[in-house]
């Protein structure tokens, strides 16, 4: 790096600031892209199990919270999944369809990266990683950014470095902290897509450590069908990691063990198989040992036929809406992204430029949008990364 002046600086070379580069870059402007990691991508190198879940063929604005429900909906628009696709496919790098529209590279995510700064090579960006910076000024309608001692100046500067999320992969409140001094308003953060935590009153499920069933975990008037996995802390899995992204402390989670099951189910199996045991008719919908656990929670025992219809009925409720009181989250250190964040009603939802600093934009997950599980943070990322490159 020996250029000291430049078009636009972006700070975080994750997800979304690769983006914001190479579009700026592949449009003549000078960029330089900065991050203290000694390597670009980090949080897309250990995506998807090492596969990177790049983006979601469903996405859509209602997937995604914020205090402006509408915020996201023009970047997204505007840069799809099919538009990322293309990149991809134009790489060369083979990917496959999961569950719920959820696409994954077949070999490794560091196809990903290396294809952003490919890209970003093309549009001549200047890297610099392993760089902390020191200090971030603004006067005259430039930017100075300190970084290892040197200061670098552009009259545009990029806020990309995420959120609190994974603070072992170097997250920090950076982005945050920049906003602040600058006037933007913060909705306040919290984890988010992270597993619960429940207390000793429910010890019996956290002695269920691996245990999964596919479940619909309810929460408000949100829910999602998918697997839940009892851990030796609490919940996980996907359907709990999309409902901590909208659950309240304090308040309790709904759960329905048997969203297929037909009406009045252990009616039919007393009728059917009188002499088996309550938590053997559990057993056959359900993994042995999370049957055996609601049978002793539900205190029902012995065969089935001894039972009175009207306990069935009241069990079969039970086990459609059982209420879990999460004492809190595993927090940041296992949250996959954190909601809230710098406020949209600072942004523009075009450029993602803050409408009273000009030329100071934000984008990714430093802002306050935050996707479903399953690829919808990754297209957020590209999609507003996008939208800044190409004000920039």
């Amino acid at each position: 790096m020996t250029d000291t002046n430049f078009d636009a600086i972006v700070l975080g070379a994750g997800a979304a600031g690769l983006m914001a580069a190479l579009t700026a870059g592949q449009r003549a402007r000078r960029v330089l892209l900065v991050d203290h990691a000694d390597e670009p991508g980090k949080k897309i190198l250990i995506s998807g199990g090492g596969r990177c879940n790049f983006t979601n063929i469903h996405t859509a604005a209602d997937r995604y919270i914020s205090e402006n429900q509408h915020f996201a909906r023009s970047a997204l628009a505007r840069y799809t999944p099919s538009d990322f696709l293309e990149m991809v496919n134009r790489h060369g790098i083979a990917w496959h369809e999961k569950t719920l529209g959820q696409l994954f590279c077949d070999h490794s995510a560091r196809q990903i990266v290396e294809m952003l700064i490919a890209e970003g090579r093309d549009g001549n960006v200047s890297f610099a990683f392993g760089r902390p910076v020191t200090a971030v000024e603004h006067a005259d309608g430039q930017f100075r950014v300190t970084i290892d001692g040197r200061d670098v100046t552009s009259s545009s500067l990029v806020l990309a470095t995420g959120g609190l999320s994974i603070p072992k992969m170097g997250a920090t409140g950076f982005a945050l902290d920049v906003a602040r001094r600058f006037g933007l308003p913060i909705v306040q953060t919290r984890p988010a897509l992270v597993p619960f935590t429940l207390g000793e009153e429910e010890a019996l499920f956290r002695s269920l450590s691996g245990v999964s069933a596919d479940v619909s975990a309810q929460w408000g008037k949100t829910a999602f069908r998918e697997a839940a996995l009892f851990t030796h802390k609490g919940l996980s899995g996907p359907a709990m990691l999309q409902i901590s992204s909208y659950w309240q402390h304090r308040t309790p989670i709904a759960v329905n063990f048997l969203p297929s099951a037909e009406s009045d189910w252990l009616l039919a199996e007393k009728r059917a198989r009188p002499r088996a045991a309550f938590r053997t008719a559990l057993s056959r919908r359900l993994p042995e040992r999370l049957a055996e656990a609601l049978a002793a929670r539900l205190e029902l025992d012995g065969e089935i036929g001894t039972l009175k219809d009207g306990q069935l009925r009241r069990a079969q409720e039970r086990l459609a809406h059982w209420a879990f009181h999460p004492n809190g989250t595993e927090g940041y250190a296992k949250a996959e992204v954190t909601a809230g964040g710098i406020s949209t009603k600072a942004l523009s939802q075009k450029t993602m430029g803050a409408s009273k600093v000009p030329g100071l934009y934000a984008i990714g997950e430093a802002v306050d949008v935050t996707g479903w599980l399953g690829g919808y943070n990754f297209q957020w990322a590209w999609a507003s990364g996008r939208a800044a490159g190409e004000a920039l």
